[in-house]
């Protein structure tokens, strides 16, 4: 479904990702792993079109996106969330939703700025389709809280949600499980595996690592731009660079 090959990209002296190699095959869950600083975003903005490789070609389900714009790779099917939550903040969650299937339009411009009578009856067709997905990320019962009164873990799992509403066929998860306690980790993890028994691919960053042991496939394991492991997480785990990499400052990463 994914394929970079060669993914490398220069900000000015500085190889912030070098020679990059992954794939990512229907129906897995890949991790793309590493400490803070390794890269691991910056392959996501190249990935999704945010930035420009130096060198290298990116393939999605067998086609070149490697010069395409961001909003062009998102109509393919490969769809990112952020590292920082991404909602507007004044809208309900139901709103928030509908913004983001803009994708696939149904409302006319003129009908949602004088709020007619065809775009209220389109709004609440356009709902009813997403209703599958916030019931997946058990936000049905906060349709109409504004997005700012809803708890943090509540606002990623909404990330997620408007992610989910553009279609994706691949989904970049970047760090969608940071800030969450334990309970809200384990209920996003159960989302997770959902999303990929409903068919959708996933890519994604975290630094939960007992997280990403249990629910990965396999991962890649990046350091200073490079790639320094790959394999399934038990292999991961007991690789020497992988910890030398996490422990060498005597510390874990989060």
């Amino acid at each position: 479904m994914l394929e970079t090959r060669g993914l490398t990209k220069n900000f000015g002296g500085l190889c912030a990702v070098n020679n990059i190699n992954i794939t990512v095959e229907p129906d897995e869950i890949v991790g793309l792993i590493g400490p803070n600083g390794a890269g691991k975003t910056t392959v996501f903005n190249l990935l999704t079109g945010f930035l420009r490789p130096t060198k290298g070609s990116i393939l999605f389900e067998g086609m070149d996106i490697t010069s395409l714009k961001p909003h062009a790779i998102t109509r393919l099917g490969l769809v990112r969330t952020f590292q920082l939550v991404r909602i507007l903040p004044e809208f309900t969650v139901a709103r928030n939703m509908i913004a983001a299937s803009h994708l696939h339009p149904k409302i006319g411009l003129w009908e949602a700025i004088f709020n007619t009578s065809g775009y209220r009856r389109k709004e609440k067709e356009i709902l009813a389709g997403l209703g599958e997905i916030l019931e997946l990320v058990g936000l049905t019962e906060v349709k109409d809280v504004l997005a700012q009164n809803l708890p943090y873990g509540h606002q990623k799992k909404l990330g997620i949600a408007m992610a989910l509403a553009t279609k994706p066929r691949l989904l970049l998860l970047d760090e969608s499980l940071s800030g969450m306690n334990p309970a809200e980790v384990e209920n996003a993890l159960g989302i997770i595996d959902l999303i990929r028994k409903r068919g959708t691919a996933i890519l994604l960053i975290e630094h939960n690592m007992q997280a990403v042991m249990s629910i990965c496939d396999r991962l890649y394991v990046i350091n200073f731009g490079t790639e320094i492991c790959r394999g399934l997480p038990d292999e991961v785990k007991q690789d020497k660079q992988v910890i030398e990499a996490y422990l060498g400052s005597g510390k874990k990463h989060a």
